[in-house]
């Protein structure tokens, strides 16, 4: 079983984004163990402290060594990505730069009607950048931009029951574990 640790760029409890990975979880548990990683408690990135950083940061950098990829949800933030996801990738562009070559999903949610398309974009950047060199799932035909969230997730359970988007993203998971192995 594929091995993957999310990032959710949202801390909001009720997030569209987190109703996301809880669905995923749920749904391909035979397939894929989901282990969402911890940003809340990370400190900002601080280059005084990386040499000998915080127990937050030391755990969130076993959770991506110890995963055979990653997947990163982003709610879209002024045209980017959250600057509690720009902080935890800071962190892992450091020292180790434990994401090099390591396998890459994105995926976000935005009640809006453009999903989190600049977001992604933006993100996309940050995951090539010299520190990071993320191996990204080839973005054709595997992004994964949804829109509308009020639509498409039920309120009283808080997950996604869309079923054209489930079976979009029953697709490009399937893809993922490919890339991944």
């Amino acid at each position: 079983m594929l091995k993957v640790a999310v990032l959710i760029g949202s801390l909001r409890q009720g997030s569209y984004n987190l109703q996301l990975a809880n669905t995923m979880k749920e749904r391909y548990i035979n397939k894929i163990d989901f282990e969402i990683a911890d940003i809340r408690s990370l400190p900002f990135f601080d280059q005084d402290i990386e040499l000998n950083p915080p127990q937050a940061v030391k755990e969130l950098l076993r959770k991506i060594v110890s995963a055979d990829g990653v997947l990163i949800i982003t709610p879209e933030y002024n045209w980017s990505v959250p600057g509690v996801l720009k902080n935890a990738l800071d962190w892992l562009s450091r020292v180790d730069k434990v994401l090099i070559g390591k396998p890459v999903m994105t995926a976000g949610v935005s009640p809006g009607m453009m999903g989190t398309i600049r977001a992604q974009l933006h993100l996309r950047e940050i995951l090539a950048s010299p520190g990071i060199l993320a191996k990204l799932l080839p973005p054709a035909g595997n992004e994964i931009y949804i829109s509308s969230a009020g639509l498409k997730f039920d309120e009283s359970t808080g997950r996604l029951v869309d079923e054209s988007t489930l079976r979009f993203i029953d697709r490009v998971v399937d893809k993922f574990i490919d890339f991944a192995r």
